[in-house]
């Protein structure tokens, strides 16, 4: 089981870093095609559609094949979807390659996240918080990486080409080690029950009041910090530097909290942490406090996926990617919805006052933290943070 956990961990990190890389060449991409932000993000709402329609596809597929058989595929496939992204000719074709890598990218999120819950039921207790540690870390190091390249003068199509080799060759031995080490464990099979889904749309309300926070942070704490506090561009880049940090420490203590405390304690205490650290902030209107509470943010809201994604598993056993996919299509919403909606809420009442909807919705979360409970699930008694 160390084996398979570490290997499943592994995937989590190379799909965080494909994200990374791809996020670093976005100028790139941009430049290249001559495109103004507001077309650059009409091909980005193609990405978005991509993986919310794959989502909604894999979880019938993995529920009915088995998670190795959907996993497998994506996993070594999506590096190469890159690569057409980095050849688009116009915004058309540009738009069309992001959909496609936006299909594969999200059935193998669900695909990653169900493997992830089959070994956490399988461990017997809370784990799923590290895979998404090793996400947030793949994602900076994949960002390092694209910069990398950049600076060295390759262009996307020598960077996403590099990446994709590097990527399917170690994500070919990672799915491997990850599904030979449970092959006859029964608690990493997956069964069959026709019966409803249970839970999942108040799950999905969690991540998607969780996303939106994280979608504000990542478009709009640099420039909060910058132009509404005043802030240098230093202290402005570390509004989302310590929003990241935050995040990734708070992901990797996530799974001793939720084994000691339980996960709906650790998603209320998470909730209020992010809702009166950044409420603090965006009261006392200062750059380095703007900074501690884009910190404090992403330390509340790191643990509220992997909960979400480790609930909607736990309470449908029979059917844990159908659960996972409806959580996490609406999780995915918000994440794409945010920045939108602090965008519009800035432009009539200014960006300070508009980023007190990512507060006022982990105030909700702190309320609803109870959907996240699991006792009554089936799942094995330290899973479920008794």
């Amino acid at each position: 089981m160390k084996k398979a956990r570490l290997a499943t961990a592994l995937l989590f990190l190379l799909y965080g870093t494909l994200i990374g890389v791809w996020t670093a060449r976005i100028p790139a991409v941009k430049e290249h095609l001559g495109l103004s932000d507001g077309l650059l993000s009409l091909a980005l709402l193609a990405l978005a559609a991509g993986a919310i329609t794959g989502m909604q596809l894999v979880g019938t597929l993995v529920d009915r094949f088995g998670t190795r058989r959907v996993l497998t595929p994506v996993a070594l496939a999506d590096g190469f979807l890159l690569i057409p992204v980095a050849l688009a000719p116009n915004l058309a074709t540009l738009a069309l390659a992001l959909f496609a890598f936006g299909v594969v990218h999200g059935t193998l999120n669900v695909a990653m996240n169900a493997r992830g819950v089959e070994i956490e039921r399988a461990w017997g207790s809370p784990i799923m918080s590290s895979f998404h540690a090793a996400y947030s870390i793949g994602g900076f190091l994949g960002a390092a990486a694209g910069g990398a390249f950049a600076a060295a003068g390759a262009g996307p199509v020598v960077t996403f080409a590099s990446v994709a080799v590097v990527m399917a060759a170690v994500t070919a031995w990672a799915v491997a080690q990850s599904f030979e080490a449970t092959r006859e464990h029964p608690a990493t099979e997956v069964r069959q029950n026709p019966g409803p889904l249970r839970g999942v749309l108040l799950l999905g309300g969690l991540a998607f009041c969780a996303l939106i926070g994280e979608g504000a942070a990542a478009d709009w704490s640099t420039v909060y910090v910058r132009d509404s506090l005043g802030g240098s561009a230093a202290l402005a880049a570390g509004a989302y530097a310590a929003f990241f940090a935050a995040m990734t420490a708070g992901r990797l203590a996530g799974d001793p909290l939720t084994a000691r405390f339980g996960p709906v304690a650790v998603v209320r205490a998470g909730g209020l942490l992010a809702a009166g650290g950044l409420g603090a902030a965006l009261l006392v209107h200062h750059p380095i406090a703007g900074v501690i509470g884009f910190g404090c943010l992403g330390a509340g809201l790191s643990t509220i996926a992997p909960q979400v994604f480790s609930a909607a598993g736990a309470r449908n056993p029979d059917r844990p990617a159908r659960a996972i996919a409806r959580a996490a299509s609406i999780g995915w919403l918000g994440f794409f919805a945010g920045p939108v909606l602090i965008g519009g809420g800035a432009a009539l009442t200014g960006l300070p006052v508009a980023l007190a909807i990512p507060v006022v919705l982990a105030a909700v979360i702190v309320v609803a933290a109870r959907a996240v409970d699991v006792r009554s699930s089936g799942v094995p008694v330290a899973a479920a943070g008794r």
